[in-house]
């Protein structure tokens, strides 16, 4: 089992910043991909960013140029950096967890509310 903790979401004004934390414990060693999803009011949950143990990264080409995954391998957490933030990146973001076997963990997710 993989148990994920988010934290650092809040509100703040369009072009804004913050820094999303999910720190992992249990079972991580068989974890191989991390990332970030969120939720919007009304629509479909969709992938944000991903990183794999390897460091490779992905990002959905709303977000790209604008928000940064990485990874503190010695603090088991993984970090979303959301710089130039717009209202239409309002939503609850949820960290999630993949094992090579393909079973998943999701955290309970943070809210982040960007004003226009």
């Amino acid at each position: 089992q993989v148990q994920l903790v988010e934290s650092g979401g809040g509100l703040v004004q369009a072009g804004g910043s913050l820094r999303l934390s999910c720190a992992a414990s249990g079972s991580i060693f068989n974890v191989n991909r991390m990332g970030w999803y969120r939720q919007a009011p009304g629509k479909q949950r969709e992938l944000v960013a991903s990183i794999t143990s390897g460091g490779s990264t992905n990002y959905a080409s709303s977000v790209k140029g604008r928000f940064t995954i990485s990874r503190d391998n010695a603090k088991n957490t993984v970090y979303l950096q959301m710089n130039s933030l717009k209202s239409e990146d309002t939503g609850v973001y949820l960290c999630h967890a993949r094992t090579p076997m393909g079973t998943e963990y999701w955290g309970k997710g943070t809210l982040v509310t960007v004003s226009s």
